[in-house]
């Protein structure tokens, strides 16, 4: 009988006393430490109007005055941009919201700081009250509790209401300190159960705040799919010549032929400075990658993302591809604008990447054209079984290429090229073109980053 009162008496008194009600509670009295020098300001307002010499005297009207003149105040105070932050950072760590529930950062619009305003001014109100009957009651219900035991209190009741001065009440007076004591928990647990009810509807996101964040999630989406293509054409690239150099030089160890040697040399400088060029480049990505836990800055990740080599380096990516290429350059490609340049480069190298999948050691011609309104990429090599007869380290490097160089899972090659083209609002086009595989990219260039 014992354990089951013990039970119910636990259950009725969680709602009041449990650890989300005191956590609340310590909400409420932090509002009431945030509503102090706002009354403080107002007693010194109204002491005046209701003739009281000090901020400290036992007059209700100014105690009452100096609170109604402080929630204006606070209110206006309200309009700084570090008052929502600040009143979200408090409300999710004490009311016990569900994530999501608060918007994050100042109040842009008018509608948020309206709200913002009623908010602050709601809880530091209501902190005041439930400050000041914590202050007040439980002194108060002490001396209830010890009345009866305490001859110094029967004999000296004058501060007490008068009701406690009858003995009649001298026994109900434990009792109803006992009450006083669950009312103050009761209107704390009340107080916190609607702060956190209205915390959702005064301090979560607008519909402004919503089109922003989707705003940041579809830039951060954007971000990570450029870094992505990034990698796949990096990374992807260096492994295709990679593999194509390294198999041709497999191959052709156990020959007796000097020139043989050679050329297993030159494979292994190629894969040595490929491999080392790649490597710095996925160091740049992965450094892009790991800023995502850095505050945002105003889009300086986003504009990081578009770092890379631009055409300038083409001709280190060129000697080291791993196949034959025949490059024609029509016009100073110094001049492209950078983020023209820059897709360009990796248009190219996903061309010759393409190009070593399928085509083995077949030779490729690449043609940079530049105009004063685009830039044209033209990349053609023979289809498979319809190149001319290769030598003798041609062959070499064709029977180290057992079928086409292809990336396990698949890759997004010629996807990548069209997404790069259609980013800047160009088209690609690529396909059998008679005996050929072409591949052909316009890109225009901004009016004032044309050739000059």
């Amino acid at each position: 009988m014992t354990a089951a009162f013990r039970r119910r008496a636990v259950l009725l008194l969680r709602p009041l006393v449990g650890a989300r009600a005191r956590l609340r509670w310590t909400h409420l009295i932090l509002g009431g430490a945030l509503l102090m020098p706002y009354w403080l300001l107002g007693t010194v307002i109204v002491g005046p109007l209701v003739g009281s010499g000090t901020m400290f005297s036992g007059s209700l009207a100014l105690q009452f005055g100096a609170f109604a003149a402080a929630l204006p105040i606070a209110a206006a105070s309200a309009l700084f941009p570090l008052a929502r932050p600040l009143s979200v950072a408090a409300a999710r760590a004490m009311c016990g919201l569900a994530e999501g529930a608060l918007a994050d950062g100042p109040a842009r619009s008018r509608a948020a700081r309206v709200r913002t305003v009623g908010w602050f001014t709601l809880h530091v109100g209501l902190g005041g009250i439930i400050s000041g009957m914590s202050l007040a009651l439980p002194p108060f219900a002490v001396a209830l509790l010890v009345l009866p035991l305490s001859p110094t209190l029967r004999e000296n009741r004058l501060g007490m209401p008068r009701v406690f001065r009858h003995d009649l009440a001298l026994t109900l007076a434990p009792l109803a300190g006992i009450v006083s004591l669950v009312a103050l928990a009761a209107c704390a647990a009340v107080a916190g159960a609607l702060l956190a009810r209205l915390a959702p509807v005064l301090l979560g996101p607008t519909p402004s705040d919503r089109l922003a964040a989707a705003e940041r999630r579809a830039a951060d989406l954007a971000v990570r799919n450029r870094l992505a293509r990034e990698l796949h054409d990096s990374v992807g690239h260096a492994l295709s010549a990679v593999t194509l150099q390294a198999g041709a030089a497999r191959r052709i160890l156990d020959s007796d032929d000097p020139r043989d040697m050679e050329f297993v040399r030159e494979a292994l400088t190629a894969i040595e400075e490929t491999t080392r060029r790649t490597v710095g480049e996925l160091d740049s990505v992965l450094g892009l990658l790991r800023r995502d836990d850095e505050p945002d800055t105003g889009g300086d990740t986003a504009g990081g993302a578009l770092s890379g080599p631009t055409l300038d380096a083409l001709e280190g990516l060129l000697a080291h591809c791993g196949v034959r290429v025949a490059p024609t350059l029509e016009g100073e490609v110094a001049t492209v604008p950078e983020p023209v340049s820059r897709e360009a480069y990796r248009i190219v190298q996903e061309g010759l990447s393409n190009a070593l999948r399928h085509g083995g050691a077949s030779p490729v011609s690449l043609r940079i054209a530049l105009s004063e309104e685009t830039l044209e990429i033209t990349m053609e090599n023979p289809l498979p079984g319809t190149g001319p007869a290769a030598g003798p380290y041609d062959r070499a490097v064709d029977r180290a290429v057992v079928g086409p160089v292809v990336r396990p899972g698949g890759g997004r090659g010629l996807r990548g090229v069209s997404e790069r083209a259609l980013l800047l609002g160009g088209h690609a086009e690529a396909g059998p073109y008679g005996p050929l595989w072409r591949l052909a990219v316009t890109l225009p260039l901004p009016s004032e980053g044309g050739a000059r």
